[in-house]
C-alpha cells in the first residue's frame, strides 16, 4: 500500500493540497490564495480557471516539496467549496460564465418570487433546505437566463453545470468524468435527499435541463482516476467542506457536532440516518454516503466568520496581518459595549435575512480600534452560540462538546469566548485541518488505506480543551444585547 493520501482542499479564497500518511498526520502541504471579484454590489464571482490553475499547481507543488511521486499516493480525496456555481461546455471544457461563489446574493429577488409562489414548503420538503440565494438552484438559472445563448445550449446538451468538486473532477480527468456526491449535490437546492436523486419538479421550477446536472455518487468510492506526474491515481472520495471537516473531525455518531471557522462559519450536528425537520431555520443536510448508508446532519451556515478579520485588515486597513488580530482584541478588556454584525452578505442560519447589512452599534468617543477588533472576534462566537441554541432546540439536548477546527480556531481569545457564550467546553484537535484530512479519510477508506470508522476516531488526538468560566447573569446580558444590535441590521436594503 502506498504511504500517502492527497487532499484537494479547494476553498473560498485558496486552493490547498496535503498529503496525509497513514496516522492521519500531515506530511506536506501547497497553498495558493486566488482573485475575489466583486463587479457589483452583493455579487462575488471567481475565475473557474484560475480555480483549476491553482488547485493543479499546488496539487504539483506538494508532491514535488515531499519528493513523493504517483506510486506513493494511494488515492486522491476532493473536498470544496459548496454550492458555488460553474457552467461550462460539454465539448471544449470551457466556463460560459465566471463561477457564481455562495456568497453571491443577485438572486436574492428571484428567490422572494419564489416564497411568494408558495413554495418554500416544497423546497424544504425535498431539500431540507430553505429559499435562499446562497445555495446553487438560483445562480444556475441566473447563467441560463442571463448569458447569451445559455439556455438554448442546455436545453441541446451542449452545456454542463457542476459544483467545484465536478468542476476540478472534469479537468481532472481530461473531461471523462462529470459526477458530484450527495453531500455536494444536497446543497443545490434541486436534489431530493429521501430518495437521494435530482427532483424532476425542482428542476422545472428553476428551468434546468436535467442533462446538465453530474451523476452523483456516494462520497467514498472509486469515481474515476487521474495523473500525477505521469501516473494514475484514484479518484475516491468527494466531500463538501463542512461535511468533510465533520468527517475529518470524527463526528460519527449522532449528537456529535464541530465548528469551522473559515471565511464563514459551518456548525454541523451528526443525526445518524435520521433527517430531522429543524423547527427553528436550520438546513437538514447529507453529510456524507458511504458503504450504501446515508448519514444526515443539521447545519447552520453562517456567511462571514473569518472574513470579519479581512475586512479589518483589507477595508478598514486596522490590522496588516490577520494574525495580528488577536493581540489588538486582547489589549482591551471587552469591546465596551460595541456589537458588530458582520451581516456584509445579509444573515445566514437561523435568521435567514437576504437584506440584512453590516451594522456596528453601542460606539463612543472613546471607542478605538481595539474596541472594534474585539467586536469583530466576539460577533462571531455570537452567530455559532446563535445557531447551536436552535441545534438544541431542534433535538431536544444540548451539545457536551464543541469540535472546532478551520483557521480562526487557533484564536485563543475567541475560543474562550465560546465556550463562555455557549457554557459548554470547546475543544481544538491536534490538527486542524480537518476539512482536508476528512477528505483524505474518505477516500482513504474507499481504497482499504484505512479500515473503519473505529480505525480513524483513534487517530483523532485533543490539543486544546477551553472550559467556560463565565457567569450566566454575564452571559445573558451578553447575548441579549446581541439580540439588539441584530435587530438593527435586520432587512437594512428595502428594495
Amino acid at each position: 500500500m502506498p504511504d500517502f493520501i492527497l487532499a484537494i482542499d479547494q476553498g473560498t479564497t485558496s486552493s490547498r493540497a496535503i498529503l496525509f500518511d497513514h496516522q492521519g498526520r500531515i506530511h506536506a502541504t501547497a497553498q495558493r490564495e486566488f482573485e475575489q471579484h466583486y463587479p457589483r454590489p452583493g455579487w462575488v464571482e471567481h475565475d473557474p480557471e484560475e480555480i483549476w490553475e491553482s488547485q493543479h499547481g499546488v496539487m504539483l507543488e506538494v508532491l514535488k516539496s515531499a519528493g513523493v511521486g504517483s506510486s506513493d499516493v494511494a488515492a486522491v480525496g476532493i473536498t470544496n467549496q459548496r454550492e458555488t456555481t460553474i457552467v461550462w461546455d460539454r465539448d471544449t471544457g470551457e466556463p460560459v460564465y465566471p463561477a457564481i461563489v455562495w456568497q453571491d446574493r443577485r438572486t436574492a429577488q428571484a428567490i422572494d418570487a419564489l416564497e411568494e409562489r408558495g413554495l418554500g414548503g416544497l423546497f424544504t420538503g425535498r431539500t431540507g433546505l430553505v429559499l435562499d440565494a446562497y445555495f446553487s438552484g438560483s445562480k444556475l438559472a441566473w447563467i441560463l437566463d442571463n448569458v447569451a445563448g445559455a439556455r438554448q445550449k442546455a436545453e441541446s446538451g451542449d452545456l454542463l453545470f457542476g459544483t467545484v468538486d465536478s468542476w476540478l473532477i472534469y479537468r481532472l480527468t481530461n473531461g471523462e468524468c462529470h459526477v458530484t456526491d450527495v453531500s455536494n449535490a444536497s446543497r443545490t437546492l434541486l436534489f431530493d435527499i429521501d430518495r437521494l436523486d435530482w427532483d424532476d419538479e425542482l428542476l422545472e421550477v428553476f428551468g434546468v435541463p436535467r442533462a446538465m446536472l453530474p451523476r452523483v455518487s456516494a462520497s467514498s468510492e472509486v469515481y474515476a482516476e487521474t495523473r500525477l506526474d505521469g501516473g494514475p491515481v484514484p479518484i475516491a472520495g468527494i466531500a463538501g467542506d463542512q461535511q468533510a471537516a465533520t468527517f475529518g473531525q470524527a463526528c460519527f455518531s449522532p449528537g456529535q457536532g464541530k465548528s469551522t471557522y473559515g471565511t464563514g462559519a459551518f456548525i454541523v450536528l451528526n443525526t445518524g440516518d435520521e433527517r430531522i425537520e429543524s423547527s427553528n431555520r436550520l438546513l437538514s443536510t447529507v453529510g456524507w454516503q458511504r458503504n450504501g448508508a446515508v448519514t444526515y446532519a443539521l447545519e447552520g451556515s453562517i456567511f462571514i466568520a473569518g472574513a470579519v478579520v479581512q475586512w479589518l485588515r483589507d477595508g478598514l486597513g486596522i490590522i496588516e496581518r490577520s494574525s495580528d488580530v488577536e493581540a489588538l482584541a486582547r489589549s482591551v478588556e471587552d469591546s465596551a459595549g460595541v456589537y458588530l454584525v458582520p451581516a456584509f452578505a445579509g444573515l445566514g442560519a437561523p435568521h435567514w435575512d437576504q437584506y440584512a447589512r453590516g451594522t456596528i452599534v453601542g460606539m463612543t468617543r472613546g471607542t478605538g480600534r481595539a474596541h472594534i477588533a474585539r467586536a469583530a472576534l466576539d460577533s462571531v462566537a455570537f452567530q455559532v452560540a446563535d445557531v447551536i441554541q436552535a441545534m438544541e432546540k431542534d433535538r431536544g439536548s444540548g451539545l457536551s462538546e464543541l469540535r472546532v477546527d478551520g483557521g480562526a480556531s487557533n484564536n485563543d481569545l475567541l475560543m474562550q469566548f465560546q465556550a463562555d457564550l455557549l457554557g459548554v467546553p470547546v475543544v481544538r484537535p491536534e490538527i486542524t485541518e480537518t476539512t482536508a484530512l476528512g477528505a483524505a479519510y474518505l477516500a482513504g477508506l474507499a481504497v482499504g488505506f484505512w479500515q473503519d470508522e473505529a480505525e480513524i476516531a483513534r487517530q483523532w488526538r485533543e490539543d486544546a480543551r477551553f472550559e467556560p468560566r463565565m457567569e450566566q447573569s454575564t452571559r445573558d446580558a451578553l447575548r441579549e444585547d446581541w439580540t439588539r444590535a441584530l435587530e438593527r441590521a435586520k432587512e437594512w436594503v428595502q428594495d
